[in-house]
C-alpha cells in the first residue's frame, strides 16, 4: 500500500473533501482493471486509490492520519499506541500537565521522539524503568500494555450477508483469519474478534481484530431493513388476466399469484420471505410489478388494442395537472 494516501490520489495534504472525491472518481474511470485489461499496472493504481479514499473520506480517520496516530492502512502506529498506554497510567508524571493527553502531539515525528526518549530512559539492559513516576500498570517497573487493535475491511456478497457465511481474510504477515459472518449483517457493521489483534507487551493482553463488513449489491434484490425488495417484470397478458408466476427469493423461487388488472408499480407483499432479523423474526419480500411489452408488437395485438380503445374511454392520466 502507498504510504501516502494523498500521493495515491495525486493530491496534497491540503486537499478538500470535494477534491478527494473528484480525484478518486477520476482514477476509477481511468484505472479500473475491467476497463483496462491490457494495462498490468491499472489494478495496482485502482487498489491504491481505493484504499486511500477509504481512509481519507472519513473525517475522523483522515484527522488521525494527519496527526500521525495511524498509518496509511488505518492501523494505529505502535509508538502512539505505547504512548496512550503510558499516558493513561497512574503515576505518569506528565499526565494532565498543560492539557497534555494522547492527542497532544502535532505529528508522527513528535510522537516518535517522545517514545525514543522513553525507551532511552528504560535502557541499561535491566528491563526496568529508570525514569520517574512509573507506577500502576507497569508491574514493578516492567512495561505492560494491551496490544493494538487491527482494523480490516471485508467485502462480502449480498447472499452471504443475509444468509450468513464463513470467510477467511489474509493478514499482513501472511497468516489467515477465519471470520463468521452472522446472518442478517448490515453494510458497514463491524465484527470484533477478541484477542486477534496485535500481541500485548509484557503481561498485556492482545488486541482485537475489528472487521468492517461491506456488502456488495445484488442484481435482483435490494435490502430495506429486514425486508427485501424485488422488481418483477410481467407480460401485458399477465397484467390483464392475472397469472401464477415464479418469483425469486433469497431462499429460492416460489409461486406467487398476480391479480387481474395489475398495474406497473403495484407492490405485492410475500410474508416471511425477507431477512432473518433479531429475535428470529423474518422480514417480508416486497415485489414491485413492472409491465413489459413484447419486443415486437405484432398486428394481432395492435388490432386488439385499437378495437379496445374505440369502445373504452380510459384515461390513465386523468386528474394530472401542472
Amino acid at each position: 500500500m502507498n504510504s501516502d494516501p494523498y500521493a495515491a490520489l495525486g493530491l496534497s495534504k491540503s486537499a478538500t473533501d470535494a477534491e478527494i472525491k473528484k480525484a478518486y472518481r477520476k482514477i476509477v474511470k481511468t484505472s479500473h482493471p475491467d476497463l483496462n485489461p491490457d494495462d498490468p499496472t491499472a489494478e495496482a493504481r485502482f487498489k491504491a486509490a481505493s484504499a486511500a479514499y477509504d481512509l481519507l473520506k472519513d473525517p475522523e480517520q483522515r484527522a488521525r492520519f494527519d496527526r500521525g496516530e495511524i498509518d496509511a492502512s488505518g492501523q494505529e502506529r505502535p509508538e502512539y499506541h505505547f504512548y496512550k498506554q503510558y499516558a493513561g497510567a497512574e503515576g505518569n508524571p506528565y499526565q494532565g500537565q498543560g492539557g497534555f493527553d494522547a492527542r497532544g502531539f502535532d505529528n508522527a515525528e513528535d510522537l516518535s521522539s517522545f517514545f525514543d526518549e522513553y525507551l532511552r530512559g528504560r535502557a541499561g539492559g535491566t528491563g526496568r524503568s529508570s525514569g520517574p513516576g512509573f507506577g500502576a500498570g507497569f508491574g514493578a517497573g516492567e512495561f505492560h500494555a494491551h496490544g493494538a487493535d487491527r482494523h480490516f475491511r471485508l467485502e462480502v456478497g449480498f447472499m452471504d450477508a443475509v444468509l450468513g457465511a464463513t470467510k477467511r481474510i489474509t493478514l499482513p504477515d501472511g497468516n489467515t483469519l477465519e471470520v463468521t459472518i452472522p446472518r442478517g449483517i448490515r453494510d458497514g457493521q463491524t465484527l470484533r474478534l477478541r484477542g486477534k489483534g496485535e500481541p500485548g507487551f509484557g503481561k498485556g493482553q492482545p488486541g482485537d481484530a475489528l472487521i468492517t463488513v461491506h456488502v456488495a449489491e445484488h442484481p435482483l434484490f435490494k435490502r430495506e431493513g429486514d425486508d427485501i425488495r424485488l422488481t418483477l417484470p410481467i407480460g401485458i397478458d399477465e397484467a390483464v388476466l392475472g397469472a401464477r408466476v415464479e418469483v425469486p427469493t433469497i431462499t429460492g423461487s416460489v409461486k406467487m399469484r398476480i391479480p387481474k388488472g395489475a398495474s406497473s408499480g403495484k407492490v405485492l407483499r410475500m410474508k416471511g420471505k425477507g431477512v432473518m432479523g433479531r429475535g428470529g423474526k423474518r422480514g417480508d419480500q416486497l415485489v414491485e410489478l413492472r409491465i413489459v411489452l413484447p419486443p415486437k408488437i405484432d398486428p394481432e395485438l395492435a388490432q386488439c388494442m385499437e378495437k379496445w380503445r374505440e369502445k373504452h374511454s380510459f384515461d390513465p392520466r386523468r386528474g394530472m395537472k401542472s
